[in-house]
């Protein structure tokens, strides 16, 4: 009787720190993501860049899951994300947006990333796009 309790108590501690650490490492990303102002450093539409379509905005994320996209330093969109980092994606919504922000509305697959940078992929209408934004 007292392995088995022993032992409950142990997997209910693992489930704990388990648990704790993936917290943690979601305040990390959220950390990473809403320190500084971002830029996209490329995008890639079906292996074609439309990289200069995003010439000028840059990209404020916040901690309560919203974001404000900014031209010539006012905010043309706000939007919202969601980062997930057990399943490595990061979803992000500029609602009503038009050509160039709507391109960015979409779960996103994180390939590899850093403090500075995020590269990551999706699929918006059959279109395989590719994404790297970077910390300013």
């Amino acid at each position: 009787m007292k392995i088995l309790l022993s032992f409950i108590l142990l997997s209910l501690s693992l489930l704990s720190c388990k648990k704790y650490i993936q917290q943690q490492e979601q305040n990390a990303v959220v950390s990473i993501m809403t320190s500084g102002v971002w830029y996209v450093y490329t995008y890639s539409q079906n292996d074609t860049s439309i990289t200069s379509s995003f010439k000028g905005y840059t990209f404020k994320f916040y901690a309560n899951g919203t974001m404000d996209a900014i031209k010539d330093s006012a905010v043309v969109s706000s939007g919202t994300w969601v980062g997930n980092v057990s399943n490595e994606t990061i979803n992000s919504n500029f609602q009503g947006a038009t050509d160039p922000l709507d391109k960015l509305n979409s779960l996103w697959a994180i390939t590899n990333s850093g403090s500075y940078f995020v590269v990551a992929n999706t699929t918006i209408n059959g279109n395989k796009d590719s994404l790297e934004l970077v910390k300013q």
